[in-house]
């Protein structure tokens, strides 16, 4: 484990506050989608104007005749539809120089397509059910806690994402306005992932990048098995041992770096949560001994993190 250099940090530090800011901009931005106009009344009144209220699908809302008050909903709106297209606009420009920056100084270490694939799921707001638990995790408290961790710990050619069975009714509807399926979600940034057929909660690329999706065990009134959509082509979500424990951890997220300089948040799960599920795991006896010694190495090198750059976590 290897602390970052100063030149590193600083410029971690000053990309993130850019990424963190667009982030904010993009969320006011929401709250504006869509538009305003006046609209002609009728031939018998053509003097008379109604407000409409548009919506980004093309659904319309007439809000009224117009009135005093009408007037200044229409100049509040326009304005701050104005102002956060510049503010969004803006902050996107200087985003680019600081992946740029980002590359030029090797500040990331992140597989480009982990990055990638986290900002389409932001982007389509389906980051939202999801964490990402296993190896990929690391990414994220070491860059919190600005070290280093060795190569060993990190090695993995595959990203685990835990999906969230409570909220299974709001992804289905929310993955229905962006994509056919989940695997069409992924396609958006690697157009070679297919589903493994002897292992359908496992998507490939033709790099041999592999992206699975688990979820917790079956409890209460949640179905079995499932499929995250109707789509022929599609994941069938896989039970996974004590991924409840990871789903009910308390959320933990940080702004990866890729080699490449561009960046994305990772929501994983406490790093208390993930010693502790590591070290369970490397108890138990009918894993392959090789990942159990890597269990005890990632668990050894989160809690040393934890205790020395991460004390009040």
């Amino acid at each position: 484990m290897l602390e970052t250099s100063a030149a590193i940090s600083r410029q971690y530090i000053d990309a993130v506050s850019v990424f963190e800011a667009l982030e904010e901009a993009l969320e006011e931005a929401a709250h504006v989608r869509g538009g305003m106009y006046w609209h002609a009344g009728p031939p018998t009144s053509p003097e008379l104007k109604y407000l409409v209220r548009t919506t980004p699908a093309g659904a319309e809302t007439s809000l009224g005749p117009r009135t005093m008050e009408l007037d200044a909903v229409y100049a509040r709106f326009t304005q701050r539809k104005r102002e956060s297209a510049e503010r969004v606009s803006g902050l996107q420009v200087a985003l680019v120089q600081q992946q740029r920056l980002n590359r030029a100084l090797r500040v990331g270490r992140v597989d480009p397509l982990v990055v990638a694939l986290l900002n389409r799921l932001a982007s389509t707001k389906l980051s939202g059910h999801f964490r990402v638990v296993g190896t990929h995790a690391l990414y994220a408290y070491e860059a919190a806690a600005g070290v280093r961790l060795d190569a060993e710990a990190l090695a993995t050619r595959d990203i685990d994402l835990l999906w969230d069975t409570r909220k299974r009714i709001i992804f289905s509807t929310q993955l229905a306005r962006v994509d056919s399926s989940m695997l069409g979600v992924l396609k958006k940034v690697d157009a070679t992932f297919r589903i493994r057929k002897s292992q359908k909660y496992t998507a490939v690329n033709k790099d041999g990048f592999e992206v699975d999706i688990i979820r917790r065990e079956q409890t209460g009134d949640d179905p079995h098995p499932i499929k995250l959509s109707a789509d022929d082509e599609d994941f069938w979500v896989v039970q996974a041992r004590r991924a409840n424990v990871l789903l009910d951890s308390p959320s933990f997220s940080a702004v990866i770096v890729a080699s490449n300089g561009t960046m994305a948040r990772m929501t994983t799960v406490h790093p208390a949560t993930f010693v502790a599920f590591k070290r369970w795991l490397s108890t138990q006896t009918e894993r392959e001994a090789m990942k159990r010694r890597r269990d005890v190495l990632q668990a050894d090198a989160v809690q040393e993190l934890l205790e020395k750059y991460l004390p009040h976590l």
